[in-house]
């Protein structure tokens, strides 16, 4: 059984900026303060049932994951983790840029790069390589959960190395907007939000910074405890 509190690196936005802004609001949850927040009408008009839409990605908070959750493993703290993080941010390196499009991935709908970005799956694979030490040993019963069965012959492997198999080759940057939805219901909510994050007039994003994410408990979501520029 997965052991608590779980940690998480992720990209956010910052608290102050408009994408940021924009996911809390959909998701109806502010991973900066903790907050509840109301619903856009627009989006309850193109799904009255926006909250079950919303569900999934609103217990982790509006994110890129770089780290995934785990626990951390006997003898490391809270402490040695922020510190870690700090000393992550603070070795100098390329800072990657996209151009953010909302499509669908995987069923499920997404803020994502328009096109690969080399120097983002760099900054993904370090942060899974160096933050490594802070995970415990995966369990049967939690490798089981990620239904093996299921995963290519490389995910298995990263599965088994990493602890999570969407890694390294298999990365894929996305900042969850929806849970999955069939294709039917997926094109008008897609189209919505397509209109929604036009009007950010947002046509390149910087990963520029990492925040550490807590999960308290099973029922808790996650909230951002901790945030990082990262140094050019």
């Amino acid at each position: 059984m997965t052991d608590f509190p779980r940690y998480a690196i992720y990209f956010a936005a910052g608290s102050n900026s408009p994408l940021s802004r924009f996911g809390a609001e959909l998701l109806g949850y502010d991973a900066y303060t903790g907050d509840e927040m109301p619903f856009p009408a627009d989006a309850l008009r193109v799904a009255p049932a926006w909250r079950d839409v919303t569900a999934d990605p609103r217990k982790y908070g509006f994110h890129g994951t770089l780290k995934a959750p785990m626990a951390l493993t006997s003898g490391k703290t809270e402490a040695e983790l922020m510190t870690a993080c700090a000393a992550f941010a603070g070795k100098a390196r390329a800072i990657p840029a996209i151009r953010p499009v909302v499509d669908a991935i995987s069923g499920f709908i997404a803020v994502i790069p328009a096109e690969p970005v080399d120097a983002l799956q760099q900054l993904a694979a370090d942060c899974v390589r160096d933050f490594d030490p802070f995970r415990p040993a995966l369990t049967a019963e939690d490798r089981a959960r990620r239904r093996p069965e299921k995963l290519s012959e490389r995910q298995r492997d990263y599965l088994d190395r990493w602890g999570y198999p969407y890694v390294m080759e298999e990365f894929r940057f996305h900042m969850t907007l929806t849970g999955r939805l069939d294709a039917e219901r997926r094109e008008p909510i897609l189209e919505m939000l397509r209109k929604r994050f036009a009007g950010l007039g947002l046509d390149t994003l910087a990963m520029d910074r990492i925040a550490l994410f807590r999960q308290d408990d099973a029922s808790a979501r996650f909230r951002i405890v901790g945030e990082w520029m990262l140094a050019r």
